[in-house]
């Protein structure tokens, strides 16, 4: 590239980053832009997981480079925008990474554009950018697979640039490839010219597999981690000390059928289909949870209140214990000692138990007939929980004075009468949890049992009530928590879910003492381990970062090396842990 031609570039590259920049200012681009013929520019900020963020922390929004993908419709720029800004790779379809050479070649530019001296490029008075990192081939001898560029300030002048290069090797099962502390101690002093270094050690733990208790729960896309950070490290892959501070990261998924909860689970789902069924008048279900016919159970249930009850409902009628037995016979001796057994379920939740293996819209309809023929003739006077908005309810209680309102049993009507005293025994349910172990109060819970919003948000609220409860249920089980680590949890929950969607992945971080889970991994293997070596302070900080990890650390490269990293630590032994070595240095250069 001749100095011409090097100047151009640089004045285009500057010029596209700078407009890409403003534009983000106000939204980040949902696609990338592209640059010269090779390259694409993507804006991330911290709406998107940032796919540097396992070996750099810094601003909260960055450029990343990437080989531009051929477009075979080129003139369609709605072709370009599908799937364009996928920043992490999909099957077949992931981020392509330039040649380390040209990355070298944009680096350069990045440089002399942020470069207040260089006025020759006639770009005015220079805007700091944001960091730009971009994707590499690994195909120098380094192996390198990002480089990276920040700018640094005093004030608003900027005064040099961070240099970063980002190496990977492995997997590897051979400990003799591992650095040593010293020597990676010494080369860090060398490089930067420094006589003093700190070191900060950081590891990441699974423990949901190091936890599991007779496959109580089998991992599916559950995961709970902890992550250990600590001062002074004495030698590559040490045990955090007990005093270290850690995170533990919770993102289970509920519906395993090992799980305690289980039963409970099933119930939801059946709460969903119904919901579902709102919309579309068909009853689509799950497979049933019982295999009775549910007419016949109501018929017996309605035969038993006339023959046993004298025309009133008696608060824990046998059937309603044995049908709360029945679905607690999954909790094992720990989950025993928190669910108290509910003795006193009303008509409508019995009701319940009986109907939520109805399997068709028109068993639906034979069961709610059953059920208001009765009321009508006053052959029962069931009891009812005081405060219930269901139909229900309210022509129970009319029924008590020998009036009852007219109900056509057409159209949604039997659907959200059977929905509606769902929810009332869910929401109980999970009430009784929450309080009952003391870790949240009513007016806490408004929010998750409130009636005031349509009955597909009440359901959508229900079933973040699940999503903590086998939360909860799980460390209760697998980390043996007590009281004292369930309630601030329980409370990091509820404040999410008061504020966001229903999102079965989300990751829970809870601030922990290492000492609470230590017999989880003082005996294990890290999935993640690292040591950074650092010296300098503020904008003069520099740092050496040595990491291992299970899981390839770029994703760039699992889609360019599909068969060589497949199923490396699946099969290995905990003796032979395979690792990915990863190495980022850091350089600076000032103006």
């Amino acid at each position: 590239m001749g100095a011409e031609q090097r100047l151009r570039a640089a004045a285009g590259l500057y010029h596209s980053l700078l407009r890409i920049y403003e534009e983000g200012r106000e939204s980040i681009p949902e696609y990338p832009y592209p640059f010269e013929s090779d390259v694409e520019i993507c804006l991330v900020d911290d709406s998107c997981k940032s796919p540097i963020e396992r070996f750099w922390n810094g601003n909260t929004m960055i450029y990343v480079l990437q080989k531009a993908r051929p477009n075979e419709e080129s003139d369609s720029m709605e072709e370009s925008k599908t799937d364009a800004f996928d920043l992490l790779p999909k099957e077949n379809s992931g981020p392509v990474p330039l040649s380390v050479r040209r990355a070298k070649q944009l680096i350069s530019l990045f440089t002399m554009v942020q470069n207040p001296h260089m006025i020759h490029l006639k770009l005015g008075e220079v805007v700091t950018l944001p960091p730009l990192w971009i994707r590499c081939d690994g195909s120098d001898p380094e192996h390198t697979y990002w480089l990276g560029a920040e700018p640094l300030k005093a004030g608003n002048k900027i005064t040099g640039i961070n240099l970063y290069m980002v190496t990977c090797d492995g997997p590897t099962a051979d400990k003799t490839c591992f650095a040593n502390l010293e020597e990676l101690k010494m080369q860090h002093k060398i490089m930067h010219h420094s006589s003093v270094v700190t070191t900060k050690g950081f590891a990441q733990y699974e423990l949901i597999r190091a936890a599991a208790i007779e496959d109580v729960i089998v991992e599916s896309e559950s995961n709970i981690s902890v992550d250990i950070a600590w001062n002074t490290v004495d030698k590559i892959l040490e045990t955090p000390p007990l005093i270290s501070a850690a995170t533990l990261n919770i993102a289970l998924e509920p519906g395993d059928p090992r799980s305690p909860v289980y039963q409970l689970y099933r119930e939801l789902q059946f709460l969903l289909a119904l919901a579902e069924s709102l919309k579309t008048g068909v009853i689509k279900r799950p497979e049933p949870l019982e295999t009775e016919s549910a007419v016949e159970l109501v018929q017996e249930f309605l035969a038993d209140l006339k023959r046993k009850l004298d025309g009133y409902c008696v608060s824990g009628s046998k059937d309603g214990m044995e049908k709360i037995k029945c679905d607690t016979e999954a909790v094992d001796s720990l989950i025993k000692s928190i669910f108290s057994e509910q003795g006193d379920l009303d008509f409508a939740e019995q009701l319940w138990c009986k109907m939520k293996c109805v399997s068709s819209y028109q068993e639906l309809i034979a069961c709610f007939t059953l059920i208001l023929e009765s009321l009508e003739r006053g052959e029962i006077q069931p009891w009812i929980h005081h405060g219930s908005s269901s139909l229900l309810s309210k022509l129970i209680q009319q029924s008590y004075h020998g009036k009852m309102e007219a109900v056509s049993l057409t159209g949604i009507t039997p659907i959200e009468m059977l929905l509606e005293i769902g929810l009332d025994k869910m929401k109980r349910d999970y009430v009784n949890f929450f309080i009952g172990q003391e870790l949240a109060t009513l007016t806490y819970l408004d929010y998750f049992i409130s009636t005031s919003v349509d009955l597909q948000e009440q359901v959508h609220r229900v079933q973040k009530l699940h999503h903590m409860l086998e939360i909860m249920v799980s460390c209760v089980v697998l980390l043996k928590f007590k009281h004292e680590n369930l309630f601030p949890l329980t409370q990091i929950c509820m404040k999410y879910y008061k504020e966001n969607p229903v999102d079965e992945k989300h990751v829970f971080q809870l601030p922990i003492s290492s000492a609470l889970v230590k017999k989880f991994y003082q005996d294990n293997h890290p999935e993640v381990w690292k040591v950074d070596i650092s010296s300098g302070h503020g904008p003069k900080e520099v740092k050496t970062t040595w990491q291992v990890s299970t899981n390839p650390p770029v994703e760039h490269m699992t889609s360019n090396n599909t068969g060589l990293f497949s199923d490396s630590t699946v099969n290995a032994s905990a003796e032979e842990r395979m690792y990915f070595i990863t190495v980022v240095k850091c350089s600076q250069v000032h103006f």
